[in-house]
């Protein structure tokens, strides 16, 4: 078991897998034994592995439901493992919302569950407009308005921080 790492991530437009993707690399090149899985039909067992990494978009303010029912049925294990959590979100894209303090999203989201991971990132993800549903852009944009956003953006636009990414993997592999 020793240096076994499990990513295990919900995206729903990509994103998020990406960012999971890269940490698998970075581990991978550190000597970590690391396995990704998405959480749709997850079968794995948490107590096979050393260190755990948990990620999750937020859409329209929520985690991924997958997401949140795997930490409350797994939440002994997460707490007694080198555990870490990751939610990728476009608030984050402001640098003062771009921490586990900072952002209203994870700052609710870690005070009603009862795993505490070791580490928490905070990553933007990317506004694509052309991925989205009718529904979804008209909500998006509207969410765009209030915090002050791009709307009409004329192509796909990242906002992840990489450096930022490879640090919480430096971050994670000492713990």
């Amino acid at each position: 078991m020793k240096n076994k790492t499990l990513i295990i991530y919900a995206s729903v437009d990509g994103q998020t897998q990406k960012i999971c993707t890269y940490l698998l690399n970075i581990l991978s090149k550190q000597g970590q034994e690391t396995h990704i899985f998405p959480i749709q039909g997850l079968n794995v067992k948490l107590d096979s592995y050393e260190k755990i990494i948990i990620a999750s978009s937020i859409r329209y303010g929520k985690h991924h439901a997958e997401i949140i029912h795997l930490i409350k049925e797994n939440f002994e294990i997460l707490n007694n493992k080198k555990s870490a959590f990751i939610s990728v979100n476009l608030v984050a894209r402001k640098q003062e919302k771009n921490t586990a303090d900072t952002n209203p999203y994870v700052k609710k989201f870690l005070a009603t569950i009862p795993w505490k991971p070791k580490k928490v990132g905070v990553f933007a993800g990317m506004l694509d407009y052309s991925k989205y549903s009718f529904m979804d852009r008209f909500l998006i944009r509207l969410i765009m308005v209030i915090t002050k956003g791009p709307i009409f953006p004329e192509s796909a636009i990242e906002y992840t921080d990489w450096k930022r990414v490879e640090a919480f993997a430096d971050d994670f592999l000492k713990l």
